[in-house]
C-alpha cells in the first residue's frame, strides 16, 4: 500500500530534513526538529505526491488516504493526551501548506480547527479562560470562511471594526468573552446569509475542507505568480501539515513570534525577531498589532517602551536562544523560526533557511565561512546570483537634502523613487507604460504580489519587520518601508496624508529602505561600493569558476563600468551602436544612402577616424584583455532618415536634392529588416564597409599597443554568417587590409577573425565554418529568433499568453531554450571543436547574464560568457556555481 502520510512527534519522526521533495520544506524540517529532540507539537504530513494525484484525478484523493489520516490523527491525539472532535478531551489542529521551496504567505493556513458551538465551551472549561476560547473560535470561523468557504476576509474585518467602534475598543485584546460571543453570532449569521447554509460544525468535515483548500491554494493566482517570479515548477506541488494546536493567546504568559538567527536585512550575527503577547501567529505577520522586540538590545535600539521577550519571559527566551543556536549549527545556515509560548512552555512550529537581502546573504555567507561553519566554496553557492542585482543599483546620496514626510521601519534596503499608486493593478499598468511607481498600501497581502513585482519599492503604513510586505520585498530585492504609522492612506480619495502634506496618486516620492525614511520628490542617488563581503565572495567565485566573463560594451563608459565589475574583456562590441550620436548619424546615413561606391567611400572616410578613436579608447581601457568587435550589423530601418527634417539634413550633407534622397530611402525599405540586408550580407554587397572597419580596428590596435605597452589582439567578428563562402569573402578583405596597415606602420600584430553563430544553418555547418573561423560567438538573441521564427520585438504580446497557458515555462529570450536553441549551441560547439580543437567559444546574447543559461554554457564547455556590464558580477557568481555543480 502506498504511503501518503508521515507522522512526527514525541521525539520521533518518519521523515528527515532531506525529504523535502516528498514532505515539503515545512514537513521535512518539522520531522528533523522532532528527531533532534526539540519541543515540536505532534502532527503529520500529507505528501506532495497527494497534491500531484489531486490535480491529476479531478481534485480527488487516493483511496487509502482517509484511513492513513485517521490513524495519524489518532497518534497525534495519543501523544497530546487528547482526541480530535471529543468535547470531553479536546484536540484542535492547525492545517498548513508546505511546498518544497519556501513561499511565504502565498498559500493558505487554517488554525484552531475542530472548534464548533459545542467544543468551544469545552475549550473554555478546559483552559479556564472563556475569553481565550471564544477568541480562538472567532479566529477559526474567520480563517476557515475565507480559506475554505471562499468568503472575503474584509467582510469579517468590517464586522470587527464596527464592534470595536461600538464598544469604543482600541485593540482586539480589549474584547471580553461575551463580546466575542456576540461577534461569533454576527459572523455565523452573515455566513449563512452569504452561502445559504450554516457554518460547518462537524470537525472531520472541517478537516477535509481545510486539506482540500491547502491543495487548491497551490493553484491560486498569487501562488502561480510567486512560482513564476521565483522559478518554482508547478509540478512540485505542496504538502499539507496537520499539527496539534498550541496557543499563544492563552493570556499574559502566552505569546507567539517569528525570528531569524541572524538579521535578514543586514546579516548581523544577532537574534532578530518580533513577538506578541496573548496572540496567534497570524497577528504577528498581519501587522494588526505592533509587535515587540525579542531581545533587550533590539528593544533599546528601536527605542520601544514595550518589554522584550528577554525581560518578559526569561526562561522561555533562554530556551529559544539555545534552540536557535542549535538549529543554525545543525543546518549550517541562517534560520527563519516560528514559535509559540503556551503558558510559559516554548513550542517550535517551524524552521527553514531564512529569506534575506543580497547584502545580508553576502555577509552571512562570508561570516559563516570565516567562522568555519561552511567552506568558501559553499559560501559561493549560498548566494542567488540574480539577487546581486540588489547591490548594483543606486542608494540615496548622503549629501542630498531630505524632505522627510514620514518614518517607518527599514524593512528592505535600497532606495527607490516613483509615482505614488495605491493599487497593484495601477502599478502593473504604469509599469507597462515604462513609468516607475511606489506601491503605497495600508498593508500588503499575498494578493498584491503582482503589484509589488511591478513597483520600484513598497511603502506600508502598518506592519512590522516580519510583515508580508517586508518578507516579500526582501525576497524580491525591492526597497520597502513598512509600518509608517504617521502616514495615512485614503484609498477612496486616492490620497496620502503625511505630516500636514497631502500627496495624490501620481505625485513623486522616494523611499529609503535602509533608514525607513519616506521623502517627498525625487532624491539624488549614488552607486554602491562593491567592496567588503561582496569583494570576498567575488574573489572566492573567481578562484573556482572555469569560464571567463566578458561584457557587451561599445562606449567607454560601459567599458569602464564593466571593468569595475570585474569583466575580463569585451565579448561583443556592436559597432552600429557607435553611430546613433547626432554628429555621427548623418555621416552613417550618407554612407547607407549613397548609390555609388565612390560616394560610399567618401562617407566612410568621415567615419574611419571616429571608429579608430573609439577602438583605441576601448583597447586602452581593456589594457590587453580580449576585445571582440562585430562588424557593422545594422537593420537598415534603424538608420534610415524618417522625418522630412532628417531627410533634408542628410540631403544637404550629401549635396543632393531631398526628393532624390527620399526615393533612395524608399527603395531601401525592407519588409522584414531583421532578416534583411544586414550583417555579412552588407559586407558582401559593399566590401568597402568591412575594409574601413578592418582598417580602423588594426590601426587602433597598433596605436593602443604602443600607448599601453601591452600587445592588443583584436577579435574581428563577422555577423550573420550562414554559409562559409560569406565568411571567406569578408575574411579575405579583412586580411588584405590588415596586411596593408601593418606594412604602412611597420608593425606586425596578431588578430583573430571569427563569426557569430546566430543562424540554425551556421550551427549545423559549424564544422565547415570552423575551417575559416578562429572563434565562434553564439549570438543567442538572433539564434532564438531564427530557431523559433519569432521576432523578439513583437513576441511579448503572445509569449506571456503561452506562459500563462503552460505551453512554455520561461520566455526563451530571457532564459535560453535548452532543448531547442541549446541543442544548436551544443552542436555548433562540438562540430567547431572537431574541426579546430583550439577554437575559442563564447556566448554574447542577453542569455550571457542569465544564471540558468550560464549553467548550460558550463556543461557545453564554452570558454566565456558575455553580458551587459551590470550583470557581470551575476555572471561571475553563476559561472562559479556552475563549475562547483559540475565538480
Amino acid at each position: 500500500m502506498a504511503k501518503w502520510v508521515y507522522k512526527f512527534g514525541d521525539g520521533q519522526a518518519e521523515g528527515r530534513a532531506g525529504d523535502k521533495e516528498l514532505l515539503g520544506g515545512k514537513g521535512a524540517n518539522l520531522a528533523e526538529m522532532c528527531s533532534l529532540g526539540l519541543p515540536v507539537p505532534p502532527g503529520f504530513t500529507i505528501t506532495t505526491e497527494v497534491c500531484t494525484w489531486y490535480y491529476a484525478h479531478d481534485k480527488s484523493y487516493p483511496q487509502e488516504l482517509e484511513e492513513q489520516v485517521d490513524a495519524a490523527l489518532d497518534e497525534v491525539g495519543r501523544i497530546a493526551g487528547r482526541r480530535f472532535g471529543d468535547p470531553e478531551n479536546l484536540l484542535l489542529v492547525s492545517v498548513r501548506s508546505g511546498a518544497r521551496a519556501s513561499m511565504p504567505g502565498m498559500m493558505d493556513t487554517v488554525l484552531n480547527l475542530g472548534l464548533n458551538d459545542e467544543t468551544v465551551e469545552a475549550l473554555a472549561s478546559d483552559s479556564g479562560d472563556a475569553r481565550f476560547a471564544y477568541d480562538s473560535y472567532r479566529r477559526f470561523i474567520q480563517m476557515y470562511s475565507n480559506v475554505v468557504l471562499g468568503l472575503d476576509h474584509e467582510m469579517f474585518e468590517e464586522i470587527l471594526e464596527d464592534e470595536k467602534s461600538r464598544l469604543d475598543y482600541e485593540v482586539d485584546t480589549d474584547f471580553t468573552a461575551p463580546d466575542w460571543q456576540r461577534v461569533i453570532g454576527i459572523y455565523k449569521a452573515r455566513i449563512e446569509e452569504e452561502l445559504g447554509e450554516p457554518f460547518p460544525q462537524e470537525p472531520r468535515k472541517q478537516l477535509w475542507g481545510a486539506i482540500g483548500a491547502v491543495f487548491s491554494s497551490w493553484m491560486n493566482p498569487r501562488a502561480i505568480t510567486y512560482r513564476r517570479l521565483h522559478g518554482i515548477p508547478e509540478s512540485w506541488g505542496t504538502a499539507v501539515n496537520v499539527q496539534a494546536m498550541v496557543f499563544g493567546n492563552m493570556g499574559e504568559t502566552s505569546a507567539t513570534g517569528v525570528a531569524f538567527t541572524r538579521n535578514p536585512s543586514t546579516g548581523e550575527n544577532a537574534l532578530y525577531g518580533e513577538f506578541l503577547v496573548n496572540a496567534q501567529g497570524e497577528d504577528v505577520v498581519a501587522g494588526i498589532r505592533t509587535p515587540q522586540n525579542i531581545t533587550e538590545a533590539a528593544r533599546i535600539e528601536a527605542g520601544s517602551d514595550k518589554p522584550s521577550l528577554e525581560k518578559l519571559m526569561p526562561e522561555a527566551f533562554a530556551s529559544f536562544v539555545a534552540i536557535s543556536e542549535k538549529l543554525e549549527k545543525h543546518y549550517r545556515d541562517m534560520q527563519d523560526l516560528e514559535f509559540t509560548i503556551e503558558r510559559g512552555k516554548l513550542w517550535m512550529l517551524q524552521t527553514r533557511s531564512g529569506k534575506r537581502t543580497a547584502k545580508a546573504a553576502l555577509k552571512i555567507a562570508v561570516d559563516m565561512a570565516r567562522e568555519g561553519l561552511i567552506t568558501p566554496e559553499e559560501a559561493v553557492t549560498r548566494i542567488d546570483p540574480a539577487s546581486l542585482d540588489q547591490l548594483l543599483h543606486p542608494t540615496i546620496d548622503p549629501k542630498a537634502e531630505r524632505d522627510i514626510i514620514g518614518i517607518g521601519l527599514p524593512a528592505s534596503p535600497g532606495a527607490a523613487t516613483g509615482e505614488i499608486v495605491f493599487t497593484s493593478e495601477e502599478a502593473e499598468d504604469l509599469k507597462s507604460q515604462g513609468r516607475k511607481v511606489i506601491l503605497v498600501r495600508v498593508e500588503t497581502s499575498p494578493e498584491d504580489i503582482h503589484g509589488m513585482h511591478a513597483a520600484e519599492g513598497i511603502l506600508t503604513t502598518r506592519g512590522g519587520m516580519t510583515s508580508h510586505a517586508a518578507v516579500v520585498a526582501r525576497g524580491m530585492g525591492k526597497p520597502c518601508v513598512s509600518g509608517a504609522g504617521s502616514l495615512r492612506v485614503d484609498y477612496r480619495s486616492g490620497m496620502l496624508m503625511a505630516m500636514g502634506t497631502v500627496l495624490k496618486k501620481g505625485d513623486i516620492i522616494t523611499i529609503d529602505g535602509g533608514t525607513g525614511h519616506v521623502l517627498k520628490g525625487a532624491v539624488p542617488m549614488l552607486q554602491p561600493e562593491l567592496s567588503g563581503d561582496f569583494a570576498a565572495i567575488m574573489e572566492w567565485a573567481d578562484k573556482v569558476r572555469r569560464m571567463r566573463v566578458r561584457a557587451n560594451a561599445e562606449t567607454p563608459a560601459d567599458a569602464r563600468m564593466a571593468r569595475s565589475f570585474g569583466a575580463e574583456g569585451i565579448g561583443l562590441c556592436r559597432t552600429e551602436h557607435m553611430f546613433f550620436d547626432e554628429e555621427r548619424i548623418v555621416a552613417m546615413r550618407e554612407m547607407i544612402l549613397s548609390d555609388s561606391e565612390s560616394d560610399r567611400r567618401a562617407a566612410l572616410a568621415k567615419l574611419l577616424p571616429m571608429q579608430r578613436s573609439d577602438f583605441v579608447e576601448l583597447f586602452e581601457i581593456m589594457a590587453g584583455l580580449p576585445v571582440t568587435i562585430r562588424l557593422l550589423d545594422p537593420p537598415l530601418h534603424e538608420f534610415l532618415p524618417k522625418t522630412e527634417e532628417e531627410i533634408a539634413e542628410v540631403a544637404a550633407a550629401m549635396s543632393v536634392p531631398a526628393d532624390k534622397l527620399r526615393e533612395r530611402t524608399e527603395a531601401l525599405h525592407e519588409f522584414n529588416p531583421m532578416l534583411g540586408h544586414r550583417g555579412c550580407r552588407l559586407a558582401v554587397s559593399y566590401p568597402e564597409i568591412a575594409e574601413m572597419q578592418a582598417r580602423a580596428i588594426i590601426e587602433a590596435a597598433v596605436e593602443a599597443g604602443k600607448a599601453t605597452g601591452k600587445p592588443v589582439v583584436p577579435e574581428i567578428m563577422v555577423p550573420l554568417v550562414g554559409i562559409v563562402a560569406e565568411l571567406n569573402f569578408v575574411k579575405e578583405r579583412i586580411d588584405q587590409v590588415a596586411r596593408e596597415v601593418m606594412k604602412e606602420k611597420g608593425v606586425e600584430i596578431e588578430y583573430l577573425v571569427g563569426t557569430m553563430i546566430e543562424l540554425p544553418r551556421a550551427a549545423i555547418r559549424a564544422h565547415v565554418i570552423a575551417e575559416s573561423a578562429e572563434f565562434f560567438s553564439f549570438g543567442t538573441n538572433d539564434l532564438t529568433q531564427t530557431t523559433f521564427g519569432i521576432s523578439r520585438d513583437d513576441a511579448a504580446t503572445f509569449l506571456e499568453i503561452y506562459r500563462k497557458k503552460g505551453l512554455i515555462e520561461e520566455d526563451p529570450f530571457v532564459s535560453l531554450d535548452i532543448e531547442g536553441v541549446g541543442e544548436l549551441v551544443r552542436m555548433g560547439a562540438e562540430k567547431g571543436r572537431a574541426t579546430r580543437p583550439d577554437i575559442k567559444l563564447g556566448i554574447c546574447g542577453e542569455h550571457g547574464g542569465d544564471p540558468a543559461s550560464i549553467a548550460f554554457c558550463e556543461k557545453v564547455g564554452l570558454d566565456y560568457v558575455s553580458c551587459s556590464p551590470f550583470r557581470v558580477p551575476i555572471a561571475r557568481l553563476a559561472a562559479a556555481q556552475a563549475a562547483v555543480g559540475r565538480g
